[in-house]
């Protein structure tokens, strides 16, 4: 009788999406919530989502229309905090989305063309920018709430093929 090796677990690894807009107040903290609520709702564990942006100072909280209109949806968004889109947010991610090709261009350049793509384009083949709310009223971004709500879930029908448990 030969002896048989034991097997070694299977190693988990975890898929880091990055969503990215300018301040991180708005559009990319709104589509972090949007993305954890998704990913709840599939009952995914070994994927990691987070936002930052490109302009952003550390620390800001979101917007409070952000924050008001993500609370109507279920969503908390009180406890945010602005985060610098930083090498370490480009060396952790395996995906970045960004809202605008401004932001796109400028990851490019950081060195993350592998990475990004455009968030409405990744989700539906289309050049599609998200509108940026800030300094709008509550209206406004429960419209951009409700532009980016399909494009989330149509990214992660997607991303279902690599991802889903």
């Amino acid at each position: 009788m030969t002896d048989v090796p034991e097997l070694e677990s299977p190693r988990t690894t975890t898929y880091n999406v990055v969503f990215v807009c300018t301040g991180n107040t708005c559009r990319s903290p709104m589509a972090e919530a949007l993305a954890r609520r998704e990913i709840a709702r599939r009952d995914w564990q070994h994927i990691r989502v987070a936002s930052a942006g490109l302009a952003a100072q550390p620390g800001h909280p979101a917007s409070p229309q952000a924050v008001a209109v993500a609370r109507r949806q279920g969503m908390e968004l009180a406890s945010h905090r602005s985060r610098p889109f930083t090498r370490e947010t480009l060396d952790w991610a395996d995906l970045i989305l960004a809202m605008s090709p401004s932001h796109v261009y400028a990851i490019e350049r950081m060195g993350g063309g592998d990475k990004v793509a455009l968030l409405g384009e990744f989700a539906t083949g289309e050049e599609y920018p998200i509108s940026d709310p800030f300094g709008s009223d509550e209206a406004t971004y429960e419209e951009t709430l409700r532009e980016l709500e399909p494009l989330i879930e149509a990214v992660f029908d997607r991303l279902a093929p690599i991802l889903h448990p």
